[in-house]
């Protein structure tokens, strides 16, 4: 086949020729939630994008433009949420705090919500922790503890994700509705749990989707009312996963995607099974989340600096279909943002410029000193388990296209995503590979976890020192302003805006910036 160019709904296809396949791509899943409200990870659309029109302040320090500050029951790297004019998040305590003859059978996690205008702590809810927790030790755990996962929310229901402790719903006022365990189980490297829970909305249901990877490598879906568990879907590849799912609309339906090791998936969220699934970055492990444009989902991830796009709404293996390009996009935690034709990527003290229809860099910049990173990556090998066959067999060429619908039921074989037996793939915890040495974990302030936020068309950069960088959302990325707090606990969050309030999150406290 010869190497051709294809254009579809401006974007360029670099792959070989292919039978062509026409989808009528429309915009992201449209969250129900009302303009001002952030009730998610990475805002309404999971896209770190805030469709705010009130303008947000481009300068602080300590004694300018802080609304408020508000000390947390604990410590933690999870983001804020907006909901119904009050501030969620979570923290942990009692244990990986820096304290003297801390014991893990003394870890706790906390939810606690906040007047959005006010910083009065309205109330707080402490959860022991189930144990056998992760220790803390080593060079993940450290990095980010207990609190990683950013809470979500349905408008009447916040849903806090504490891994091996479960989710657990409250209503708004702070009255426990339900809790479900998605599993004790942990990962080979045994570095704890990250990933946020996110909510899909139908007209027949409303879920809680969970990707409890590190737990009992599955993805989850509970009724948001009730709690009960919708759906379960075991597979393999989802072992040193840590990113978040997200949504996109794809003609007349909705896939639900996530990034894995080696692939990128597309399910049916009110079934969990299978749709499609394409080549994704090489890496053995998945911590940014896919960026959703359009119809295309972008994955990014890991130090390999791989990146791909491929076309949502398709069936079985897509990659000579829908696959739009391959590019090297260095981003190892944080999540691209897009805006304008364009994906900016902070990573290593830069933020990088790319075109988004074809992941050519166009610009990059220099914002601050690298201070994660480093060491040797280490060896290692995939995970144990594919996708599709027993045992871990990766050809997927039969497994995949079950059913007249493309999707297939998530059973219970180890060696892939419902394969039928698990056969010598490798047993939970027990998994061949691994990630080998990872150099610059143990420090929470040197991981540059927080994804920027784009709002009033200016990019908002946290880095882990408590620097916000204040850039032009053009390629030219010109440097606006330098903003920092006074505050040695580290800055993981990820931002959130509502109203023209920036909540940022440190490692023990949250902060509020309005004029």
């Amino acid at each position: 086949m010869t190497d051709q160019t294809r254009h579809q709904r401006g974007w360029i296809f670099r792959r070989p020729l292919v039978p062509a396949v026409v989808l009528t791509g429309s915009l992201v899943v449209a969250s129900a939630a009302g303009a001002a409200e952030w009730r998610r990870f990475l805002g309404p659309q999971g896209n770190s994008i805030s469709p705010d029109s009130t303008q947000v302040p481009e300068t602080w320090s300590d004694n300018e433009n802080v609304k408020w500050k508000a000390d947390l029951p604990g410590q933690g790297v999870s983001s804020p949420i907006v909901v119904a004019g009050k501030v969620f998040v979570t923290s942990y305590s009692g244990y990986g705090t820096g304290g003297e003859d801390e014991k893990i059978e003394d870890l706790k996690r906390h939810l606690s919500c906040y007047d959005a205008v006010t910083g009065d702590l309205l109330w707080s809810k402490t959860i022991d922790a189930v144990q056998p927790e992760d220790p803390y030790s080593g060079m993940g755990v450290p990095a980010h503890g207990y609190a990683s996962h950013t809470p979500t929310s349905d408008g009447k229901h916040v849903f806090a994700f504490f891994g091996k402790s479960g989710v657990i719903a409250f209503d708004l006022e702070g009255n426990e509705i339900w809790r479900n365990s998605v599993g004790t189980g942990s990962g080979q490297q045994r570095w704890g749990s990250a990933s946020s829970p996110i909510v899909y909305q139908s007209d027949a249901q409303t879920l809680v989707i969970v990707n409890a990877s590190d737990e009992s490598e599955s993805l989850f879906a509970f009724d948001a009312a009730t709690g009960k568990e919708v759906w379960n879907t075991p597979a393999g590849d989802l072992a040193s996963t840590w990113s978040t799912p997200n949504l996109v609309k794809a003609a007349d339906r909705t896939d639900l995607v996530i990034t894995v090791p080696g692939e990128v998936w597309g399910l049916n969220p009110e079934t969990g099974k299978l749709r499609w699934y394409s080549r994704g970055t090489t890496d053995n492990t998945a911590s940014a989340s896919p960026i959703v444009i359009d119809d295309v989902v972008v994955a990014v991830g890991g130090r390999s600096g791989e990146a791909v796009a491929v076309k949502a709404g398709g069936k079985g293996d897509v990659n000579e279909s829908h696959v739009v390009w391959d590019a090297n996009i260095p981003c190892r935690f944080a999540t691209p943002i897009h805006h304008d034709g364009h994906l900016y990527v902070f990573n290593s003290g830069v933020l990088s410029c790319y075109d988004a229809k074809t992941g050519e860099r166009v610009n990059q910049k220099r914002l601050a000193a690298s201070r994660g990173g480093g060491g040797n990556r280490g060896g290692g090998g995939r995970p144990g388990g594919g996708f599709g066959g027993p045992g871990g067999d990766r050809d997927r060429s039969d497994d995949r296209d079950r059913g007249g619908d493309g999707e297939r039921d998530g059973g219970r074989g180890r060696g892939g995503f419902g394969g039928p037996g698990g056969g010598p793939g490798g047993g939970f915890g027990g998994r061949p590979g691994g990630g080998g040495g990872r150099g610059g974990f143990g420090d929470r302030r040197n991981q540059e976890y927080a994804t920027p936020v784009l709002a009033d068309g200016k990019i908002y950069v946290v880095a882990p020192g408590g620097e916000v960088y204040v850039v032009g959302a053009t390629p030219e990325m010109e440097l606006r302003q330098t903003n920092t707090l006074t505050d040695d606990s580290g800055f993981s969050g990820s931002p959130a805006v509502s109203d023209g309030r920036l909540y940022l999150r440190s490692g023990s406290a949250l902060y509020c910036i309005a004029e």
